[in-house]
């Protein structure tokens, strides 16, 4: 990953309690790690995956493509974390890239 350790164990944590709290309804009798699969857990089904999409785009702010709508980014806590870094630190990247306009004179 390529922010701070401590920002991702945020968004780690942001993530986990949005799922424990739309997804299980506060209920986390059956703890599940940052790895687990949502799908072979069956703690999130295709529809719920939308809606954490919708969260992640929201909360983020940032731009999410049809490709990327793949289980490789968004089946566990920490596959989301690792999409979410990596989209953050482009934008940030993107944004120190950009010439900026400084008047003469």
């Amino acid at each position: 990953m390529n922010r701070k350790p401590d920002v991702n164990m945020e968004i780690e944590e942001e993530l986990r309690n949005f799922v424990v709290d739309n997804f299980l309804f506060g209920q986390t009798n059956e703890p599940f790690s940052y790895d687990d699969s949502f799908l072979e857990k069956g703690i999130i089904d295709s529809m719920g995956v939308l809606t954490l999409v919708d969260f992640v785009r929201e909360k983020y702010a940032i731009v999410i493509e049809d490709e990327e709508l793949i289980p490789e980014n968004w089946d566990s806590v920490r596959r989301i974390t690792r999409f979410v870094d990596n989209k953050l630190s482009s934008r940030a990247r993107a944004s120190n890239l950009v010439p900026t306009f400084v008047p003469k004179g």
